[in-house]
């Protein structure tokens, strides 16, 4: 009896590898000019080489037109399944509801969505990320009045504004005020320039907390500039190897650093077990830790 359970058991298993071998993906990704998303590609190509998928990566290159009519191409192939990144909750939204009419199925990696059906949501842990940057903020600075600065990601992003708010919660609870806030569109070359407006504006600020490393990474070389480098406290988030490297050279202070290729991979997972019927957690949430030099 447990051979035959065994002989169903690889029987089964050989099926279900056949049958994902015939899948074709598509994953729509807001900006493979962002290492981030290139490592979160990277795992969804994973995934699906692991399993025999055909998959095509397509890049919004940060417009939601470009993300729209890239869904539209991803229809006409007919693909089996769409794995999407969206450039914002809305367009994502747009292209939610496009699949939904062509009886497609999506599942969301990292930056959510506000309408349309959808299989499940992976997303890291972005409210707990923001806390554990203030808490470094507060541990390196100690309790008290410091002014500090927060620099956000696309303004109406849900899941960034997470980071923030966790962020902000932690310090302001600690004594600390957040003197500015504004956005840089998850870019280093905007982080640069909003960076040295902060600068200008409040030249008292101890530390800087961005929603991004690519951000972050442009108000290193704002402060740089100003020659304040050194004399700021800079925490990105994502943790990028571009700012592990920054980390190593005593850039960036840290990065809440989240697990792309995983959630790259993890989205494939999911797809399969939807396609093979199974219902999934409304929200997958992935762990993330804070990287420091003490810890790389």
């Amino acid at each position: 009896m447990r051979r035959i359970s065994m002989l169903i058991a690889v029987v089964f298993m050989a099926c279900l590898t056949a049958s994902a071998g015939q899948y074709r993906f598509g994953y729509l990704v807001q900006d493979l000019g962002n290492q981030f998303w290139v490592t979160v590609a990277e795992g969804v190509k994973a995934g699906c080489a692991e399993n025999g998928i055909e998959v095509t990566v397509l890049d919004a290159r940060t417009d939601a037109a470009r993300e729209l009519a890239n869904a539209e191409d991803l229809i006409q192939q007919k693909v089996d399944y769409i794995l999407l990144s969206p450039w914002d909750p809305d367009s994502g939204s747009n292209v939610v509801e496009v699949a939904n009419r062509a009886g497609i199925p999506v599942s969301v990696l990292d930056v959510g969505v506000t309408q349309g059906d959808i299989d499940t949501f992976i997303i890291s842990d972005n409210l707990g990320g923001g806390e554990i940057a203030g808490q470094y903020v507060v541990d390196k600075l100690g309790k008290g009045a410091h002014e500090v600065a927060h620099i956000q990601c696309q303004l109406g992003y849900v899941i960034t504004a997470l980071r923030g708010q966790g962020f902000s919660e932690v310090v302001e609870k600690n004594g600390m005020k957040v003197v500015a806030r504004q956005p840089a569109d998850s870019q280093r070359s905007l982080g640069m320039t909003v960076m040295q407006n902060i600068l200008q504006a409040n030249p008292g600020i101890k530390a800087v907390f961005s929603e991004n490393d690519e951000m972050a990474l442009g108000a290193l070389e704002a402060i740089n500039a100003a020659g304040r480098g050194g004399d700021i406290i800079i925490v990105g988030f994502d943790g990028t190897d571009d700012a592990v490297a920054s980390i190593k050279a005593g850039g960036l202070a840290g990065s809440v650093a989240q697990q792309p290729y995983e959630i790259g991979k993890m989205g494939v997972d999911m797809a399969l077990k939807a396609l093979a019927g199974e219902e999934l957690p409304e929200t997958i949430y992935v762990p993330v830790r804070l990287l420091t030099k003490d810890n790389l």
